[in-house]
């Protein structure tokens, strides 16, 4: 036999065993769906460091995630090394670059490995609803809609919610089959009523009883807008309206359905108060809301009525103007609606002027899904923070960028059976809980670095925005207009803030579940 021939059959034999082992592995959906030209993308991912060095981009320059940051995420929820090596790669004394400060005599506990941060605020407390509860995770899943993700990942994110013991929005494409796993949810209700509608649009109770009936529901949110096109509404076309997703919306199958831009039970403040009021008077759910932040004046007059009237959402998600798990036009992602910290200052500022902040539970989202922009965030007076495309990277994402072109690689935002078969949801399930676990341990870190046993009793003047004067200095709260003294809870809930983890942690298993 020719030598060239026994050299074709041996390399021959050696890619149909790689591409056996890469259709039957369930840990790589690249590999999966990609089976042996797969391992060019980890090849060219392993030797990034060298090609940047010389050719690319650094670790800082990619958008909307950078390098680093993705690295960080992968890294954590596979349970590997997430440390970095050889100082950091950043300009920390640049104008505007956020400084934690430590304190010099930290919060000394040692963290157990499932990490329970329960947040500080009780849900539906304020309105004393039948269903209030305290959440037990301050990191949660944002709302992202079967349709937009595909079955699997969805069940994954679900599963995982499970596992970390937090709470899985389902976005506003109704309840399906794949939020049954287990996680417990907050139902999404956005203009187009999915789950919740009659045939005509309009919001119908009895549906609602039916999207809830065995479904583990613990609150409601009202979605005005998000930040990927605030103020936008969509059309979900007749093709991808398939028979799983139209049952999960209340939808005839094969028939476009369009997403209004306005809710039509509500046209004012005072209409949208009632209307939390009915949903919460209905399902005795605590009910919130969530919004990207444009016209200043609208907030104002929300918080204004919420204490004249003593009624108003249970809890306010301020989405920022960089969130973008969902896909909108350049001019819309780009420059309408304020960025999360300007966004969330502005609305948070107006119920403290109110004296409301205390009452209403602030979930911050948009790019939040790291410690230092979770903590700021907090800093600020969220209770809670939800992530949305980190738990997406964290299933398996790889910033392709093609969510709305149903050629996503790695099965997480297409419904194409050949790409979706390569996410396996118990595997991703784990690597989602484990990133939601890492990053409330990171946070519960940075608090204990600070002096604090608890997130939310870290101080605005504990972070610091570098000004352009050296000898300058502009705290969180300064940077932010926040007035010197103000004081995010009661004295006997700031007093009860601190045993909470230790709470928590007691009522934990010996072993964690992730």
């Amino acid at each position: 036999m020719p030598g060239w021939l026994t050299a074709l059959i041996v390399v021959g034999g050696i890619l149909l065993a790689v591409t056996v082992y890469d259709l039957l592995q369930r840990d790589h959906t690249i590999l999966r769906n990609f089976p042996v030209i797969g391992h060019f993308r980890y090849l060219l991912e392993a030797i990034g460091p060298e090609l940047r060095q010389y050719i690319v981009t650094n670790n800082e320059e990619e958008r909307p995630f950078n390098r680093a940051k993705r690295r960080w995420i992968y890294a954590s929820a596979k349970r590997e090394n997430p440390l970095f090596g050889f100082g950091t790669d950043q300009d920390p004394d640049r104008a505007g670059f956020l400084i934690i400060k430590h304190s010099s005599f930290p919060y000394s506990k040692e963290i157990h490995p499932a990490a329970p941060v329960p947040c500080a605020k009780v849900l539906g407390g304020w309105r004393d609803r039948p269903g209030k509860f305290r959440p037990s995770s301050i990191v949660n899943i944002s709302g992202m809609s079967f349709g937009s993700l595909s079955g699997p990942a969805v069940e994954a994110m679900n599963k995982g919610a499970a596992l970390a013991g937090c709470l899985h929005n389902t976005g506003e494409g109704g309840i399906s089959d794949y939020h049954r796993h287990g996680g417990e949810l907050v139902y999404q209700i956005g203009t187009g009523y999915f789950g919740c509608r009659h045939s005509d649009g309009t919001f119908s109770p009895d549906a609602l009883f039916a999207s809830l009936e065995n479904t583990p529901v613990r609150a409601i949110e009202l979605k005005l807008s998000q930040g990927a096109k605030p103020g936008l509404g969509g059309l979900l076309p007749g093709i991808k309206v398939t028979p799983e997703i139209a049952r999960a919306r209340g939808v005839p199958v094969g028939k476009s359905v369009k997403s209004p831009n306005a809710h039509n039970s509500f046209h004012d403040v005072d209409g949208l108060i009632d209307f939390v009021e009915e949903l919460a008077d209905l399902t005795g759910l605590p009910v919130g809301m969530k919004s990207a932040v444009g016209m200043e004046a609208f907030w104002n007059q929300l918080a204004r009525r919420m204490a004249e009237r003593g009624e108003g959402p249970d809890f306010i998600t301020v989405d920022g103007g960089e969130g973008g798990t969902g896909a909108g036009p350049l001019v819309f992602t780009d420059h309408v609606a304020l960025p999360f910290r300007r966004a969330f200052a502005r609305v948070y500022m107006a119920f403290a002027a109110n004296e409301m902040h205390h009452h209403v539970v602030f979930v911050g989202s948009g790019k939040l899904g790291f410690g230092h922009a979770a903590l700021a965030a907090m800093c600020l007076g969220a209770d809670l923070i939800s992530v949305g495309r980190e738990a997406m990277l964290a299933v398996g994402c790889v910033q392709a960028q093609r969510c709305h072109t149903d050629r996503c690689p790695t099965g997480v935002t297409t419904h194409k059976r050949r790409l979706t078969r390569g996410l396996d949801p118990d595997v991703k399930a784990v690597r989602c809980a484990n990133y939601i676990v890492s990053l409330r341990t990171e946070l519960l870190q940075l608090a204990h670095a600070c002096g604090r046993a608890h997130p939310a009793q870290v101080e605005t003047d504990a972070l610091e925005l570098l000004a352009k004067n050296p000898s300058g200095k502009m705290s969180l709260h300064q940077h932010y207009c926040y007035p010197f003294g103000l004081k995010r809870f009661s004295e006997n809930d700031w007093r009860a803030v601190g045993g909470l983890c230790d709470e928590a942690e007691a009522a934990l298993p010996s072993q964690p579940t992730a």
